[in-house]
């Protein structure tokens, strides 16, 4: 993986632009250990910059910013193209010489010979890119189908700035954007930033399988959309799957294999996430089925029972014969990290789970360089469990009009602000306080998931850490987002397959790949999910909805394609996650760190959340009522906002 970096705006001597684009890719050198470049254009204001770790063709013939052969384009590039030798043969038909092996000048030379769109049809892989037309002086900046590589942009005094994290911005000169509210109450619902937002007002996130072209520095770039996920969903059903379960189960471990065997190349040391879960499992399994050594796999396991996934691993790595390695963990050695947490995200981040991904992919980097992971099974093929709870609930509801519900969720607000009026008013401390407490979180609970008048209006409910962060972020105004969206469910009308299409658009890029993203490059490390090469999430939307989750059984394709590897009995067991007991550690050695943060001087002092609010909810959980999730994103915020402040005061 890399680092892309780069800005443009008026016309400058070469040495300020090189100068400006050295130090902001220098803040991505954990990206990019082997390598720096600068590239600049003093004419046009431009300077791209670039941090290389070295994948494919290790020599310096993979250079970056790269220049093509015809002198036209200037690539800064972040990413691997798992097809780039059958694009490379397709480009020597054209007369095209490579002079390296790279992956790099594959797609820099099918830019300059097919131009970019037709160029991103034909590849597959993951990456986000700034390319540059030195002849009608336009730039482009590119990002993947599914959003596997991350892009940043900004309009600033006039330019644009990009960069693959927020913190290369961060060091050009003067650039000291406001925060936003109102992407922070987004945050605060889902415990990530939703694209095309960031925490930062006018600062925005190149949207998965989108192109920015600008075609001058001081205009709004024109966004283009050249992968169309509910519309390539809508062809893939078009063209649906004709076999019986068993042959669609054959063509995904055939297209399985293949796709997982072009995501093992590579010309460093190579391994594996291995959970026990189905996904990697899966993984794996595809992985030693077509290798002639052990392959590497890597787990965390942790002393809590509950949350140790380990032991699973174990015996799939047992079974499977790899060359296992697992590192066990007690609290304070896995809590040891959190401090690391806001300079590793570089904008706020909510989901726990980071915590044991950045300490597994800490564990990979001390024997290989890429290690492919699992993500995207559950968003596939249905395997979260919050699918079937909202629909289990949506179908418990009353069969009453919404208007009589939407009534009967304002009575249940009314009787909750009882009981939470005579606790504030000092009546019921101790254990009555609780139970109070209780009761009003009960109630308006309840009248959260009676007033949705949609089943996309209950699924956003369910999937809330704050149900009505306004009320909790000061002057925020809550942006509305395609979760929750109930216009989606004219052209998707399967409600299922319509949540595992908002997931796919939004939860699986802002959330999953960006913790996967950050955590493996924090430590130079280039992580792969092979199960979201499009060939193979095009072949799953392809399959009926109830082949995917046949009977109720979700991941079924993915079951019965592990059942032909190994025994059914070391996967097929409960849901359980990556997850650590954080709820347990707040009230625990991470305590004094959270009342340090949670301070009621320093939330009114920083004036961005409902400080009495805030106050409450710790105490609830203090006093044993679990509120970790809403906790672990004010925290998370807290000391993002701490490492900010810290950072500028030492410029």
């Amino acid at each position: 993986m890399c680092g892309v970096t780069g800005f443009w705006g008026d016309a400058r001597q070469a040495a300020e632009l090189e100068a400006s684009a050295r130090a902001m890719s220098d803040r991505l050198r954990h990206r990019g250990p082997d390598d720096a470049g600068t590239w600049c254009d003093p004419e046009a204001g431009l300077a791209l910059g670039h941090r290389r770790l070295s994948i494919l063709d290790l020599s310096p013939e993979g250079h970056q910013p790269m220049v093509s052969a015809d002198g036209r384009w200037v690539l800064s590039y972040n990413g691997e193209i798992y097809n780039y030798r059958k694009v490379a043969e397709a480009l020597r038909t054209r007369g095209v010489r490579f002079r390296s092996s790279s992956d790099t000048e594959v797609l820099l030379e099918g830019i300059a010979t097919w131009g970019v769109e037709e160029t991103l049809a034909r590849i597959a892989g993951m990456f986000a890119f700034a390319v540059w037309d030195r002849n009608q002086r336009r730039l482009f900046l590119a990002r993947d189908r599914l959003g596997i590589k991350p892009l940043y942009y900004a309009r600033w005094r006039g330019g644009l700035l990009f960069a693959s994290e927020l913190k290369a911005m961060t060091a050009f000169p003067k650039f000291d954007p406001e925060l936003d509210r109102d992407a922070i109450s987004l945050f605060l619902r889902h415990g990530y930033i939703p694209g095309p937002y960031s925490v930062y007002r006018g600062v925005g996130k190149v949207q998965p399988g989108h192109i920015l072209v600008c075609n001058s520095a001081g205009a709004a770039p024109e966004s283009r959309c050249w992968w169309n996920a509910e519309e390539v969903l809508h062809r893939a059903k078009a063209d649906g799957f004709r076999g019986t379960p068993e042959e669609a189960v054959d063509e995904l471990e055939r297209l399985g294999r293949r796709i997982v065997g072009e995501h093992m190349v590579a010309d460093v040391p190579l391994g594996a996430f291995l959970s026990g879960g189905i996904d990697s499992s899966s993984v794996v399994s595809l992985m030693q089925a077509q290798s002639g050594r052990p392959i590497r796999t890597f787990t965390i396991g942790f002393q809590e029972n509950d949350f140790d996934e380990a032991k699973f691993a174990r015996d799939v790595a047992r079974h499977l014969g790899t060359e296992h390695t697992e590192l066990y963990l007690d609290s304070k050695e896995a809590a040891a990290v959190i401090p690391e947490l806001p300079e590793i995200w570089d904008e706020p981040f909510a989901d726990n789970s980071q915590i044991p991904t950045f300490l597994v992919s800490r564990l990979a980097r001390e024997t290989v360089t890429v290690s492919l992971s699992g993500d995207g099974g559950d968003e596939l093929f249905g395997g979260y469990g919050r699918y079937q709870d909202t629909l289990d609930t949506w179908s418990a509801l009353p069969g009453v009009p919404w208007p009589v519900r939407r009534w009967l969720a304002i009575g249940l607000r009314a009787a909750a602000a009882v009981p939470a009026g005579a606790r504030g008013a000092g009546i019921g401390r101790g254990r009555g306080g609780r139970l109070l407490q209780r009761v009003s979180e009960s109630l308006r609970s309840r009248a959260d998931v009676l007033a949705g008048r949609t089943i996309d209006e209950l699924y956003l409910v369910l999937l809330s850490a704050w149900p009505h962060p306004d009320s909790v972020v000061l002057g925020a105004h809550e942006p509305r987002t395609l979760i929750g969206d109930a216009r989606l469910a004219a052209r998707v009308p399967e409600a299922l397959e319509r949540m595992m299409l908002v997931d796919t658009l939004t939860y699986l890029p802002d959330d999953i790949l960006t913790k996967m993203d950050r955590a493996s490059m924090a430590v130079s490390l280039e992580a792969r999910v092979p199960l979201l090469d499009h060939r193979l999430v095009e072949f799953a939307w392809r399959l009926p909805i109830q082949m995917r989750v046949r009977a109720g059984q979700t991941k079924w394709p993915l079951r019965e394609v592990l059942a032909r590897h190994l025994p059914r009995a070391l996967y097929e067991r409960p849901k359980q996650g990556f997850s650590v007991p954080i709820g347990e550690w707040l009230r625990g050695p991470l305590r004094e760190w959270s009342e340090t943060l949670l301070a009621e001087e320093r939330l009114r002092r920083d004036g961005i959340f409902d400080m009495a609010g805030i106050r409450s909810v710790w105490a609830g959980h203090l006093q044993g009522r679990p509120n970790e999730s809403k906790l672990w994103g004010v925290l998370m915020f807290q000391a993002w906002l701490e490492h900010r402040d810290r950072s500028r005061r030492s410029l």
